[in-house]
């Protein structure tokens, strides 16, 4: 083997490698749906215990995006909506032009020249990137977003290498293919954004600008859009408690909420497991919320990797972006099983209800999920602040809130840990 082939092997492997860091840290939402959930942990929840730990990398485990959250603004709700059709365009036109090439070769039609080839030399890092950017929405975890740029960087050098090499099997005739398309965006197009940027002269400097620029841009994009999704939450604060609506509509009933936990103005919180001394961020969501194991263990039915339904669930995730968080369970159960929708909620209700005329939608009842909030420093926190990087947020407890008369029909302590145990899970 010589220097030069070895040298490309070792770039093959680099570039395989970037594509298998990313698709374990995006597939990470897949899976903890799966009944293997606790198998791939097992291997991979100690990295993020280890990121966890580390003031440098903590961010790495946080998420820039609302993922149990509704998107609370048409902003974010874009946002969302452009992750799933990013992923389908993406998956769609990757597996198109994979089938292009390998048809190509087995064919022996030379190098691959048609459909999206006429115009783009590398439409399947293109179609990739688009489903890796979908992919990071999708599941919004900083090390996604980071293990994405380590991608565009590697694939960007893994093209420059395959045209020096088709350079080099097909001289003037792959020029000639180079002059009349771009690498990764038709020519004109990559012309116009190549002009309008302040570019080094040398190769080398580029190349060094570019390895630069797309952890700056993407990991960039990441903390933007987690600061415009801070701000862009609906909260309720009041004494040491601060309420954020997994539905926005639920607002008002936050509000209802709220008064409900601190009793007459001025007074303490109502629910034996708050303390008045400590901080505590609570998520108010309908009683059957179908994520809520992701903040708190608040019983079996809201263990998702329990429940043997993952591809259902995953299609309901990328093909229904915002009726996937409002679909309570036992309505997903009906559907699936063909069964009556009144018997399923009344199957399923958390609250015991037994009125098989009532729908989900109407119900008063809110259950609001608390976690203690902890930045190990003397000031109180709240709004934005509970969810910062440096802060500790561990379950302690729920409540079921009758909305309408602020009877707090139940309240349990919870563990810990959460369904998925110890694994850092969303926080918005």
């Amino acid at each position: 083997m010589t220097y030069r082939t070895f040298l490309g092997l070792c770039k093959q492997l680099a570039a395989r490698g970037g594509i298998i860091a990313f698709f374990i840290m995006a597939f990470e939402v897949m899976i903890m749906i799966s009944p293997f959930a606790f198998f791939f942990y097992s291997v991979f929840n100690p990295v993020l215990h280890w990121l966890d730990s580390h003031w440098a990398t903590r961010w790495l485990t946080g998420f820039f995006l609302p993922h149990m959250i509704l998107p609370p603004t048409p902003f974010l709700k874009a946002v969302r909506v452009l992750g799933s059709l990013l992923f389908i365009v993406g998956s769609l036109g990757f597996l198109t032009c994979a089938a292009q090439v390998y048809l190509g070769k087995i064919l022996k039609r030379g190098v691959a020249s048609r459909g999206l080839y006429t115009s783009i030399r590398h439409p399947q890092y293109l179609t990739l990137g688009l489903w890796g950017v979908g992919m990071a929405i999708l599941w919004p975890r900083f090390l996604v977003l980071a293990s994405l740029s380590l991608m565009f960087i590697l694939y960007y050098f893994l093209a420059k290498d395959e045209e020096q090499r088709m350079l080099a099997a097909f001289g003037d005739g792959y020029r000639g293919y180079m002059e009349r398309t771009g690498m990764f965006l038709p020519r004109l197009i990559e012309r116009k954004l190549t002009g309008a940027l302040p570019l080094p002269g040398s190769a080398a400097a580029r190349h060094a600008l570019v390895a630069l620029a797309i952890p700056v841009v993407v990991v960039g994009a990441g903390f933007t859009l987690r600061e415009v999704t801070l701000r862009s939450l609906p909260y309720q604060t009041g004494a040491n408690v601060t309420l954020v609506s997994i539905l926005p509509e639920d607002d008002g009933l936050s509000r209802g909420a709220l008064g409900a936990i601190l009793g007459q103005p001025g007074g303490g919180a109502r629910l034996a497991f708050l303390n008045p001394g400590k901080d505590y961020l609570g998520y108010v969501m309908p009683p059957d919320y179908v994520m809520q194991g992701m903040i708190a263990d608040t019983g079996d039915s809201f263990h998702l990797h329990k429940q043997n339904h993952t591809f259902a669930l995953i299609a309901d995730w990328v093909l229904h972006p915002f009726e996937h968080l409002r679909r309570s369970p036992s309505a997903i159960m009906a559907e699936m099983n063909h069964a009556d929708p009144g018997l399923a909620r009344m199957h399923h209700c958390p609250l015991g209800l037994r009125n098989q005329t009532a729908g989900c939608d109407a119900c008063p009842y809110r259950r609001v999920v608390f976690v203690e909030v902890d930045h190990h420093g003397a000031d109180r926190l709240s709004r934005e602040g509970l969810f910062a990087f440096g802060a500790d947020r561990m379950p302690v407890g729920f409540a079921d809130i009758d909305t309408e008369n602020g009877e707090i029909v139940n309240q349990k302590t919870v563990g810990k840990a959460t369904a998925w145990r110890d694994v850092p899970t969303p926080a918005l």
